[in-house]
């Protein structure tokens, strides 16, 4: 397969599982519900995020198109970077994919509905982490994949002469 196939296939799958899942959740359950999952532990729990990660810049007046404008240009980065790898890196073509699934996902929920659909709900007792959703998931997989592949490349590089 070549890094087109496996972004389209990666990037395109991503993007329908988010959407299909926050459109599930938008019209199934009432914003604020929380459905327990593993009791103590995980809940659907239906949320809307302003900003980005944990709520950040989710009260200034500019948030929109500055969230819009980042997003565009991570799109272009990933795109750019997808042309430059070698067609050996096969996990970071995936690892770009989904970071890129991710991004266009959270960015359809901006423009369409000003904020993000979060859904997942990880907590210990009165401990929540921030609820999430599955662009949110892509994304941060995707960074660990891109990392794991850094290091298999460098570890992978001739020793340098000092």
């Amino acid at each position: 397969m070549n890094r087109w196939t496996i972004f389209s296939v990666i990037a395109g799958l991503g993007l329908v599982v988010d959407q299909a899942t926050k459109l599930y959740v938008d019209r199934v359950m009432a914003l604020h519900q929380s459905i327990p999952v593993v009791e103590g532990l995980f809940s659907f729990t239906y949320l809307r995020n302003r900003g980005a990660a944990f709520s950040f810049l989710s009260n200034v007046s500019w948030r929109l198109p500055f969230f819009i404008g980042i997003t565009l240009i991570a799109a272009l980065v990933i795109i750019v970077a997808l042309k430059k790898m070698r067609d050996d890196q096969k996990l970071a073509q995936a690892a770009l994919a989904m970071i890129f699934s991710g991004a266009i996902g959270n960015l359809i929920d901006r423009v369409r509905l000003g904020e993000v659909i979060d859904f997942l709900d990880v907590y210990w007792k009165s401990h929540h982490w921030p609820a999430f959703n599955v662009a949110d998931s892509l994304i941060c997989v995707g960074v660990a994949l891109v990392a794991l592949d850094m290091l298999k490349e460098e570890r992978n590089q001739p020793a340098r002469a000092e």
